[in-house]
């Protein structure tokens, strides 16, 4: 386990220990689903670098909003069971 120690504005501190922000587990999470969100990120875009290279043109608004929606209905096709 390692300490760390931050400087944060007064307003911040209150704010957060108000929430319950500052404790341990609450920031332990915190962090540990940022990093995530920047890994996922970082993936997307290497995706995207390699989409690229390959010559894949880029999918419009309407395509993306397509396939959206026939995953989410192949979703709730599996969760009603058929």
């Amino acid at each position: 386990m390692t300490t760390i120690q931050i400087e944060l504005p007064d307003a911040t501190v209150k704010a957060a220990q108000a929430e319950g922000l500052l404790t341990s587990q609450t920031l332990t999470r915190l962090l540990s689903e940022e990093l995530c969100r920047r890994q996922a990120a970082a993936r997307l875009l290497k995706i995207a670098d390699r989409l690229a290279e390959a010559g894949v043109a880029p999918m419009s608004m309407d395509e993306i909003d397509a396939e959206v929606k026939a995953a989410r209905a192949e979703r709730q096709r599996r969760a009603a069971g058929h």
